[in-house]
Parts: C-alpha cells; structure tokens; sequence
C-alpha cells in the first residue's frame, strides 16, 4: 500500500431510502412467520449508552471506561400490517374489534438502504440490509384531523428498544448490517442470496424442483454461517 489517495472511482459512496421492510413477531417459541409491511417512510436508528468514567489516581487520570451501549430505533409509516397490532399494545378480542393497552409482544425487523457513487447516481450499486433482533415498540401517538383542501395522511411513529441478543465468539447485539458490495464474487453473491430467501421468503417452481420457503428470521450465528464462504471463490 502506498500514498493515501482520496475520491477515488466508486469511493464516493452514498447511502439513501428505506425499502423491503419486514416484521416479525415474536411467537412463544421463536419468531412468527415475517410479514410485509407496507407503507414506511423512515426507519430511525438511535444508539445511546457508552458513556465514558474516568477514573483518578495519585492526582492523575488513571484510566476510562465506558458503560454498555444501548441500541434504539424509531419507526415512521402510513399503514401498518396487522400482525403489528399486538407490537404495539393492541389484541383482537373479536374479528375487527381491537382492545388497547394490552401486552406488548416483542418483535425482529429487517429492511434494505440502498447504495451508490458517482458511478450509480440511481442508488444501483448496491443495498445494505438491516436486521435488528428483540424489540419492543412504546405507546405513540395519534393526531386525527379533520379532511380539508389541503388533506395529508395520518402518519403513525414507534419509538422502539432492543435487548441484545447471543452471538457465537463475539459480544451480543441488536442489529446485523450486511453489505451487499463486498458479496459480488460467485459463491458470495449465492450465500447473500441463500439469506434472503431465508428472511423473505421463496415461491414454489416446480418445474426446477425448487422448493418454497416461509418467511423467518435467522438469528445472528445462523446469519454468519449462512454467509460464510469464500469471498474470492468464483
């Protein structure tokens, strides 16, 4: 490696947009089926925490350490799908009939941002995708306004939390970001691949003896092992 260099050819990289959102709700062993939810405008993410103590000794600054660091997101959307009425509070007591202030069921979320440079001003160069594991969404509220010759749509916002959850030789975490441009070789690119079938779901297509997959949500060692290849192969 020589001299540093700066805006190089597709170093100038952007990130933009909120899309293919998915949501899963926790079941009472695992996560339920994943849902398409329609209509998010903005996904938030808030960490907090790591806040720093200095320690003192013999009339100097001895050392620091920093506390845990918290993970947090906000979500902002038109419409939501009904498996998010108990995320947020709510349960069907009968068909269409929703009780409020209910148990808050705890939840996984998974969305694309997409990626570009100069050299893909369209935002096609890639996409990252988000995974946050064991939320929980805080009551929010709602402002109904009267339809005038100016009309908006309500939008709804959560606040959410997670609780970090296990990984295999490395400390626990909430979220999981994956870079689809460092997966372009072959075997990659057909592990990334392999994992979003996995997340999203796969149709049927018999005629090449291709099975169909439900959505679900990997947790994060089934994530590493699923995208553990070799990067180089071709």
């Amino acid at each position: 490696m020589g001299k540093m260099t700066w805006h190089g050819v597709g170093e100038r990289e952007i990130e933009a947009g909120v899309s293919e959102v998915a949501l899963f709700p926790m079941g009472t062993s695992g996560y339920d089926t994943g849902v398409a939810w329609n209509g998010v405008t903005a996904i938030n993410e808030n960490p907090s925490g790591a806040d720093v103590t200095d320690l003192y000794a013999d009339n100097i600054k001895y050392a620091s350490m920093r506390s845990a660091e918290k993970f947090g997101f906000t979500i902002e959307a038109y419409t939501y799908p009904d498996e998010w009425a108990e995320c947020d509070g709510s349960k069907e007591a009968v068909s269409g009939v929703f009780l409020g202030q209910q148990s808050r069921k705890a939840f996984g979320l998974v969305y694309k941002t997409q990626i570009g440079d100069e050299a893909h001003p369209g935002m096609d160069k890639g996409f990252k995708l988000h995974i946050i594991y064991n939320s929980t969404a805080s009551p929010s509220g709602r402002g109904y306004t009267t339809i005038n010759d100016n009309p908006d749509a309500i939008s709804f916002s959560w606040e959410a939390n997670s609780t970090p959850v296990s990984v295999t030789g490395h400390k626990a975490t909430c979220e999981i970001t994956i870079d689809s441009t460092k997966f372009t070789a072959t075997a990659a690119a057909a592990a990334l691949k392999n994992l979003l079938e996995i997340i999203y779901g796969r149709d049927e297509d018999t005629e090449h003896s291709i099975t169909a997959l439900i959505p679900s949500l990997p947790d994060p060692d089934t994530v590493i092992s699923t995208l553990t290849v070799s990067q180089g192969a071709g």
